[in-house]
């Protein structure tokens, strides 16, 4: 490794916000400068969902912009990290076709049923891990092209939302393996294509680009990008380009099987394999898996997050209630503790909407004391996250015969402390919190793996360790929290045999 190398931008596009991070590694240690933040807002047309993938892709110049200001050196290279499964069409004079669809576009569900007709659930996950979900790219792209068939043509080409974002800095088309991962259209825990799949359900072939590992340098800034930002001709890198792929990969772990969670607007929590797990146990108890770095694989379930949360904060500010995410932290500490709880994944708390009273008549439908104040609610929905953490910890080692000893949460959620100590207390075992911007921070690594300046995934995370401390929670209050996790067992049982 070389004394000091350049400058790196990692642009981190959640499903609820968006960042442009600037990154120096200087020896051992990387530093992290958050240069632009940006929402990123779902756009409703009728009865259709979108991203605006324009105001996006402008977000990224903005970012780009910032990012080489004031400094004295040449930004070397960016790369861009995105959520999973939603995917753009390029035609063949590299046009956007249309904006991408929302995975929360309600007319998912009938392409889904479409597909299973044609390919039965535990087919489809013994040939791809990958579990079936009404999100899968998939269910959306067979739906996209049986109402669409003119964008089915052999100039068209898919790209997942990196690669989309990949193509227009360098003009290079290729799908990055961890972020085609979550498709459901690749053979399972390989980076090729599911030929047969493909054919069998009728997609053209001609679709699909050719895939590339972490790590892969595409190209550069095209020339009218450089004219417009005025900027230098900075490399473009394919990372860990699903977000979770490059957090995993900044995990500081120093010892093996561990679990991990990734907490945003989604929490995807579970273990770092060699192999996948493709038993009918992993696929009924809901378990995927996905590319990792470093020819890994990710055994994870996809639970809520804090979608909860969130959905409530803009209810209320749609009712002039405005809390900070400080203040809502503080009602909660004041809040009953084990008043009530629900399932974080219940369908009911799928699409966006008034979440405050839909957690309220799940409490009333299953005979729970409704939580009527904000921070009631708030209580509610951080102790439902953590005992629905316990449950996925319980089912890691019903599939593995291993139970992890720790756990390590990255992301947004660490910033949430309660949310911390209450995963450690229900889940029984220590809870490493750190690092927050770990998507961040495996692109930024990844972009470094590429320009040759770090080795490896364990050089990684010794950079990582030595670049950020990470706070431990030790679990408290264990009886408490066991009859709470037996009571959120009984309820869920319960509201699923309601439906």
């Amino acid at each position: 490794m070389g004394n000091q190398a350049a400058y790196v931008l990692a642009a981190d596009f959640g499903a609820g916000s968006g960042r442009v991070v600037r990154g120096a590694l200087d020896g051992r240690r990387l530093t992290l400068e958050e240069v632009h933040r940006f929402p990123n807002n779902p756009v409703q047309l009728r009865d259709e969902m979108y991203w605006d993938f324009l105001r996006l892709f402008h977000e990224l110049k903005q970012g780009i912009l910032k990012g080489t200001e004031g400094i004295t050196t040449q930004v070397q290279s960016i790369a861009v990290d995105t959520w999973g499964v939603d995917y753009g069409l390029i035609d063949g004079e590299g046009r956007l076709r249309r904006n991408p669809r929302h995975y929360r576009d309600a007319r998912h569900a009938k392409s889904m049923n479409d597909v299973l007709a044609m390919v039965s659930e535990q087919e489809l996950y013994s040939m791809s891990g990958v579990l079936p979900q009404q999100i899968n790219t998939i269910f959306q792209l067979f739906g996209h092209l049986k109402d669409s068939t003119a964008d089915a043509d052999a100039d068209t080409r898919l790209l997942f939302m990196p690669d989309l974002f990949h193509y227009y800095l360098s003009g290079e088309q290729a799908c990055e393996y961890t972020i085609a991962s979550t498709s459901g259209l690749l053979h399972s825990g390989e980076s090729r294509w599911n030929e047969s799949l493909i054919t069998r359900l009728g997609l053209p072939a001609s679709l699909f680009p050719r895939l590339v590992q972490p790590g892969t340098l595409l190209g550069h800034l095209t020339d009218d990008l450089v004219r417009e930002l005025r900027t230098g001709p900075m490399q473009v890198v394919s990372v860990g380009s699903h977000d979770t792929a490059s957090a995993l990969a900044a995990i500081p772990a120093t010892e093996p099987d561990f679990a991990f969670i990734s907490c945003g607007t989604w929490s995807l929590m579970g273990i770092e394999r060699e192999t996948p797990i493709l038993s009918d146990l992993s696929r009924n108890l809901g378990f995927t898996n996905e590319g990792a770095v470093d020819g890994k694989v990710r055994t994870l379930k996809n639970r809520s997050g804090l979608w909860l949360l969130q959905e409530c904060k803009r209810q209320w500010e749609r009712e002039n209630r405005f809390y900070s995410h400080e203040e809502l932290i503080q009602l909660a500490i004041s809040a009953r503790a084990h008043q009530s709880v629900v399932s974080p994944g219940d369908g009911v708390f799928m699409s966006p909407g008034d979440m405050p009273e839909r957690i309220r008549l799940y409490c009333k439908q299953t005979g729970q004391a409704v939580p009527e104040t904000a921070g009631a609610i708030v209580r509610c929905i951080l102790e439902s996250l953590a005992l629905e953490f316990r449950q996925t910890l319980d089912e890691l080692e019903h599939i593995t015969g291993t139970r992890p000893p720790v756990i390590h949460m990255v992301g947004g959620g660490v910033h949430n402390r309660m949310l911390c100590q209450f995963t450690a207390n229900a889940a029984g075992v220590p809870v490493i919190a750190g690092p927050v911007e770990a998507s961040s921070a495996g692109n930024c690594l990844l972009q470094y793996v590429a320009l040759g300046e770090v080795g490896d995934l364990s050089e990684i995370r010794d950079i990582v360790l030595a670049s950020f401390e990470p706070e431990m929670y030790t679990p408290q209050e264990s009886d408490c929290w066991q009859e709470a996790y037996d009571r959120y067992q009984q309820i869920t049982r319960l509201k699923q045999h309601q439906q």
